[in-house]
C-alpha cells in the first residue's frame, strides 16, 4: 500500500521533505516563499505566531550544495542563466534563485500531470523567477500572471503606491484541472463599479445573443482582495500572512474535494486551513517549529479539526521507487548508460576506475535507488566530497563545451 503523506505538517528543510515524497503525488501546489526583500520578519509579542521569525536575505550558505548536481543534470541551462543574473543583479539574487530552482524542480516532480502550481511573489524577483518556471515547467504551460491588488495606507512621494503581488500559475501539462464554475463572482464584483447592460443582447453583425451567466463571471487575472488588517479575526501575527479568501479561490479553481494540496512554505498554515475547510487533503512544510502550534490553534478554532493531522521532523521515504543496493550489476548498468564517461568531468575511464556515487547524499534525504546513482571517477568523487560547487562548475563547463561542439558540428 502506497503512502499518502497527507494531513501532515513537516518541520524541516523543505528541500529534504520534497525529495522524500513520491512522484505524481500532489494535485495543487501553492507557495508563498521569501521574495529576497533583504528584510528580517518577526511576529509581534502576544500574537499567535509570537516567537516566529525568518530572514529574507540570501547568501550562498542558504544553498544546499549537495542538490546542485540534480539541478545541473536535469536543467543544464539553468545554472548558466542563474550565473548571468548574479552578474546583472547581485550574488544574493543568484543564491536566492538557486535556492528556489532546486525546490521547484522537486515540486514539478511530485505534481500530478493534471496538477497546477501557484507561485506567489512580488516585483523584487518575479521577473527572474518566471524564467526559472518557464524552464522547469515549460513556457507553454504558463497559464496566468495573476495580479493580487489590495489597498493600504500611506503613499510614497516620488512613486506610485506599491499595492500588488504577483502569482504565477503554471500547469504540468495541457490536461490540467480548472473548475471555473466554482469561482464565479458577481459581474459588479472586484471594484469595477456597474454592470453595463449594453454589453448584453444581440451584438452587431451577428445573430448570437449574449446573456449574463446567472452564476456570475469567471474572475479576470487581477484580483482585488484586501489584505488582513490588524484586528482581523484571521490574523495570527505572522508577518506575511495571506487571507483565507485568496487561498479559497486558488484551491476551488484548481482542485477537487479529496485532492491533495501542498504548501512547502506554509508559515502560519493558511493553505492547510483553507484546504481542510474545503474538503481537501494537505501537506504543509515549514522549517520553523512554531508553525506546529499555530496550525494546531487555527485548526482547533476551526471546528476542532486539529486532531486530524500529524507533525514530524523526519524526512519521508519514497515508496514509488525500488531500493537497489550499489552492487556490481548496478555499476555495470550505469557504466553502459554513461558510455564509460565520468558524470563529473566527462572523461572516459575503465569501469575499474569509476566509483558509484549517491547524487543526493543519504544524510540529506537521498536514498539507495537507481535514479540517485551516478558513476564518477575517483578524482571527481573526492572533489564532490570536498566541494560540491566545484564539481558543479566542472559539469557546467563540460556540458557547455559539448553543446558548442554539437552546434558547430551539427551533431
Amino acid at each position: 500500500m502506497k503512502k499518502t503523506f497527507t494531513n501532515t505538517l513537516y518541520t524541516n528543510d523543505n528541500l529534504f521533505i520534497l525529495n522524500g515524497l513520491n512522484s505524481n503525488l500532489v494535485d495543487l501546489i501553492y507557495l508563498d516563499p521569501p521574495f529576497n526583500s533583504k528584510r528580517m520578519y518577526s511576529a509581534p509579542v502576544g500574537s499567535k505566531a509570537a516567537g516566529t521569525s525568518f530572514k529574507d536575505m540570501w547568501t550562498w550558505d542558504d544553498v544546499n550544495e549537495e542538490y546542485l548536481n540534480t539541478l545541473a543534470e536535469k536543467y543544464p541551462t539553468l545554472p548558466t542563466y542563474i550565473a548571468s543574473v548574479g552578474a546583472i543583479h547581485s550574488e544574493a539574487m543568484k543564491a536566492y534563485l538557486t535556492y528556489m530552482a532546486q525546490r521547484i524542480v522537486e515540486m514539478h516532480r511530485i505534481l500530478k500531470d493534471t496538477g497546477s502550481l501557484y507561485l506567489h511573489c512580488d516585483p523584487t524577483a518575479s521577473h527572474y523567477l518566471k524564467v526559472v518556471l518557464d524552464e522547469i515547467f515549460g513556457r507553454n504551460n504558463f497559464r496566468n500572471e495573476i495580479v493580487w491588488c489590495y489597498r493600504g495606507g500611506g503613499s510614497p512621494k516620488k512613486d506610485f503606491g506599491r499595492r500588488h503581488d504577483v502569482i504565477f500559475r503554471y500547469s504540468k501539462s495541457d490536461d490540467y484541472t480548472f473548475i471555473s464554475d466554482s469561482i464565479r463572482i458577481p459581474y459588479q464584483a472586484e471594484g469595477l463599479g456597474r454592470t453595463d447592460d449594453a454589453m448584453w443582447g444581440k451584438h452587431k453583425g451577428t445573430d448570437k445573443v449574449y446573456k449574463p451567466n446567472p452564476m456570475g463571471k469567471i474572475p479576470e487575472d487581477w484580483w482585488l482582495m484586501n489584505i488582513l488588517n490588524a484586528n482581523d479575526p484571521e490574523r495570527t501575527g505572522y508577518p506575511t500572512q495571506k487571507p483565507l479568501a485568496l487561498l479559497h479561490r486558488i484551491i476551488k479553481s484548481s482542485s477537487n474535494e479529496g485532492d491533495i494540496v501542498m504548501d512547502p512554505f506554509c508559515g502560519c498554515a493558511t493553505t492547510c486551513v483553507a484546504a481542510q475547510q474545503l474538503g481537501r487533503k494537505w501537506i504543509g512544510i515549514d522549517i520553523e517549529k512554531q508553525a506546529v502550534n499555530i496550525l494546531m490553534e487555527r485548526l482547533s478554532d476551526d471546528a476542532g479539526l486539529f486532531k486530524n493531522f500529524a507533525n514530524t521532523e523526519d524526512v519521508p521515504q519514497r515508496d514509488d521507487i525500488q531500493i537497489v543496493e550499489p552492487k556490481k550489476s548496478v555499476k555495470e548498468r550505469l557504466y553502459k548508460e554513461q558510455n564509460g564517461l565520468c558524470k563529473g568531468c566527462g572523461i572516459e575511464f575503465t569501469i575499474w576506475n569509476m566509483e558509484i556515487d549517491h547524487i543526493i547524499p543519504k544524510s540529506k534525504g537521498g536514498g539507495d535507488y537507481y535514479e540517485n546513482y551516478q558513476l564518477l571517477c575517483s578524482n571527481c568523487n573526492r572533489t564532490k566530497s570536498d566541494s560540491p560547487m566545484e564539481l558543479l562548475r566542472l559539469k557546467i563547463k563540460t556540458r557547455t563545451e559539448l553543446l558548442k561542439k554539437k552546434i558547430f558540428f551539427g551533431k
